[in-house]
């Protein structure tokens, strides 16, 4: 059969990545789609930079439109980022009835529903198994290993630059804003880290995992997002002594009142297999009621690693092309008319418990107003340490573990605590989930 032509958009990291995968794998690739696979043509904003990959045998151009156009080309491989141009072009080369193979997952949390709808209707593909985890296949996973449970839930470390930061916090005891900093000098957080730390590159992610655990919409607008720029080296060191880890985790559960999404700073018992997921490393816990908790760790991110997951995905397009269109497997994961609406719920209505650190006076009858307030809203705590004030010092430090309560009465319950004459400062706040 003849070669399988691939168009490529975007010669960064990730594509560079890709042309040397297929290239040093070619054989092996093609033992396995069956078909030779070959990169024709790729665009580049600049054809002058140094590349970490060989180009010599292919066509290049600054015209990304020219490659979704050519009419031998056969896939699309759209690794330029951002949702503006690369939706363009997706919808363009979809238009041309080429199939699009892509790592961005704010094109696919943001317009996926657009797009899989238009897919469907012009009978192409459009993979995506880059766009989370890097080189972990989670999406096949879920999509396809996972296809005989009812997902029940999914917890994952799928941003390795908050990974890292938290990590060095921990193993180092260094604050936050010198992590930061460290990690922007090695490349692993941008000059502006905001989605990153603030939790909006998991939650692009985590939109994605739980339409294919759940078959729902992409819905990335009702993510609830929190970052980890409050965390403190203290909180870390008391999260230890009370046997538990701080993990920024994005979490899919489905409930009977409906799908909570969220992510947000994370106390996970230090037993717990992810919670010793450290560095920039990914990790994925899913719960499936037939196979109980299964853990999916990898590399997150870097050339050849979320290469892997392209190429992957280049094969299953190769090996689909000659079958109906109907036969192949759902972009996410259910027939597209099984996509169910199931409500996404509000952060006040989640129910979880939490780690509580908060600045009171040294004064006889500050923890029984706190606690009586806790108890007013129905929360009970589990754990409490009560330092001794420094010397010189007026003031103690106080950390709560609580048990399950709903988030709107903690919200309220906070607000009566920071107004109280006897604490001083805002009260730090982070989930707790025991991942059972």
């Amino acid at each position: 059969m003849k070669p399988v032509k691939i168009g490529l958009l975007g010669l960064g990291t990730v594509g560079g990545g890709t042309v040397n995968v297929l290239k040093r794998n070619a054989k092996e690739i093609a033992r396995r789609a069956g078909r030779d696979i070959i990169v024709t043509r790729a665009s580049a904003r600049n054809l002058d930079r140094e590349r970490i990959c060989d180009t010599q045998d292919i066509a290049l151009t600054t015209d990304p439109f020219e490659i979704v156009n050519d009419p031998e080309i056969d896939v699309v491989l759209e690794l330029i980022g951002g949702d503006t141009l690369a939706k363009e072009l997706v919808l363009q080369a979809i238009e041309n009835g080429k199939h699009v193979v892509t790592a961005n997952k704010a094109l696919i949390a943001l317009h996926g529903n657009e797009i899989f709808k238009r897919a469907s209707a012009k009978g192409v593909m459009v993979l995506f198994e880059a766009a989370v985890a890097g080189g972990i296949p989670i999406i096949k996973a879920i999509r396809e290993g996972l296809a005989g449970n009812q997902i029940e839930w999914l917890a994952g470390i799928i941003n390795g630059t908050g990974n890292f930061i938290l990590t060095e916090m921990r193993d180092k005891g260094r604050e936050f804003a010198d992590v930061l900093a460290e990690a922007q000098a090695l490349g692993y957080a941008e000059a502006d880290p905001t989605f990153d730390v603030e939790g909006i590159d998991a939650a692009h992610k985590l939109t994605i995992l739980a339409s294919i655990a759940f078959g729902i919409p992409l819905q990335f607008d009702k993510a609830f997002t929190e970052g980890i720029t409050k965390i403190t080296r203290e909180d870390v060191e008391y999260a230890e002594q009370l046997g538990y880890r701080i993990k920024h985790l994005g979490i899919a559960r489905k409930t009977s009142k409906g799908i909570e999404l969220r992510v947000h700073p994370t106390l996970i018992p230090e037993r717990r297999l992810i919670a010793n997921v450290n560095g920039v490393m990914n990790a994925v816990l899913v719960k499936g009621d037939a196979v109980g908790p299964t853990l999916y760790y990898g590399a997150g991110a870097g050339a050849e690693a979320t290469a892997s997951a392209v190429v992957a995905d280049v094969v299953d397009v190769v090996r689909a092309l000659t079958s109906d269109p109907e036969n192949r497997v759902p972009h996410l994961a259910f027939q597209p008319e099984a996509i169910v609406d199931i409500p996404v719920l509000s952060d006040e209505e989640i129910n979880t418990s939490y780690y509580l650190r908060l600045t009171a006076e040294d004064k006889p009858g500050v923890l029984a107003d706190i606690t009586r307030i806790l108890a007013n809203h129905q929360i009970s705590i589990e754990a409490i340490i009560q330092k001794e004030p420094c010397e010189g010092e007026s003031t103690l430090p106080v950390i709560m573990l609580t048990q399950l309560t709903l988030e709107k009465e903690m919200n309220a319950a906070i607000v009566e605590i920071e107004a109280l004459s006897t604490v001083t400062g805002k009260v730090c706040r982070i989930r707790l989930e025991s991942l059972k």
